[in-house]
């Protein structure tokens, strides 16, 4: 009897983990990150804007953006579609060539700052802050600070739909929330 019992109940415990089992979590969708050179070459082969998030690695900020915006599935989503995507460290080390120059990074004290990050934000160096290119790598926009993922969406419809050609950010923000009745018409 007892050479019976043992195979059932291991049967039995086998066929309680199998009930009770967890389903397997998909893979989480993500941004497509590349390096500048990536982004660069790839607008070549098919072009697209490139988004650019200038970030350093003490920046809070920059953190949450990362845990919270970038995350979001509407803003993978968009921008996996719409943009090449580059995280750019601020500070990075990496000498770039581009455009027909070299961009190193200066060193300046305790932190120094890369001549790239520099000069996509005019040398307005706030973390974090987005830069977006056309498809000849032209800078459309630089947009400064911590955006949560409606507003991230928000900017990322203007550039890509190319509204900032007939309109500003403000009056399109007003026209996606049925604002733009209140819109001074003068402008």
């Amino acid at each position: 009897m007892k050479k019976v019992l043992f195979p059932v109940a291991i049967l039995a415990l086998c066929a309680s983990f199998l009930a009770f089992t967890l389903p397997v979590e998909e893979e989480k969708a993500t941004i497509e990150w590349h390096t500048w050179e990536e982004a660069i070459a790839k607008n070549k082969e098919n072009p697209k804007k490139i988004f650019i998030d200038i970030y350093t690695d003490w920046c809070g900020w920059c953190k949450v953006m990362d845990k919270k915006t970038f995350t979001d599935k509407k803003v993978i989503e968009y921008m996996n579609e719409n943009f090449y995507a580059v995280k750019f460290d601020a500070e990075q080390k990496e000498t770039i060539e581009f455009d027909g120059h070299e961009f190193a990074y200066i060193n300046s004290g305790r932190r120094g700052v890369h001549e790239l990050a520099y000069s996509l934000l005019d040398g307005r160096l706030g973390y974090p802050s987005v830069v977006y290119l056309d498809e000849e790598n032209k800078r459309i926009s630089v947009s400064p600070g911590y955006k949560e993922a409606k507003g991230m969406i928000n900017e990322l419809q203007f550039v890509a739909e190319e509204h900032y050609k007939t309109t500003s950010f403000e009056k399109f923000v007003a026209s996606l929330e049925g604002g733009e009745e209140k819109v001074d018409k003068k402008q």
